[in-house]
């Protein structure tokens, strides 16, 4: 096996269990009330922290799957980078607009809160099963 493989190899174990790990954390966050700037502002930084993960974890995997000749494995890696940075611009800033109405008294905020909150669990989810599902069908190939 060459190098370019083993580092794609690990990179895309990284991008699973950290996918897997902010999936698994941000669902218990649910019980917050989210009425409070702390909940916020925790739940925000827990996702952001999650999607700066996410962008070097597939950035890696990208580079090591081109390396190693895999380029369609390469392209879709490349696409989680930009789906987490594109998720990260506006999960994040949806997240900071409504912590901050959370803060003013706008008690509407709490529920577009909760609902950003689970948005971005599902959309993790969906990331976790799709990269599961490529890895499955193109390393067959």
């Amino acid at each position: 096996m060459s190098l370019p493989l083993i580092a794609a190899l690990l990179f895309t174990v990284a991008l699973l269990v950290t996918t897997a790990y902010f999936i698994l954390g941000s669902v218990p966050l649910l019980i917050l009330q989210h009425d409070t700037p702390k909940d916020s502002r925790f739940v925000r930084g827990f996702f952001n922290t999650y999607y700066l993960a996410a962008v070097f974890a597939a950035s890696g995997a990208a580079v090591s799957f081109a390396f190693a000749r895999r380029p369609l494995i390469a392209a879709g890696a490349a696409m989680l980078v930009v789906v987490a940075l594109v998720l990260r611009w506006k999960i994040t800033a949806k997240m900071d607009e409504l912590g901050t109405r959370i803060q003013s008294g706008a008690t509407d905020a709490i529920a577009g809160f909760r609902r950003a909150h689970v948005s971005a669990i599902l959309i993790n989810l969906a990331q976790l099963v799709l990269i599961l599902w490529s890895l499955t069908v193109f390393t067959t190939q």
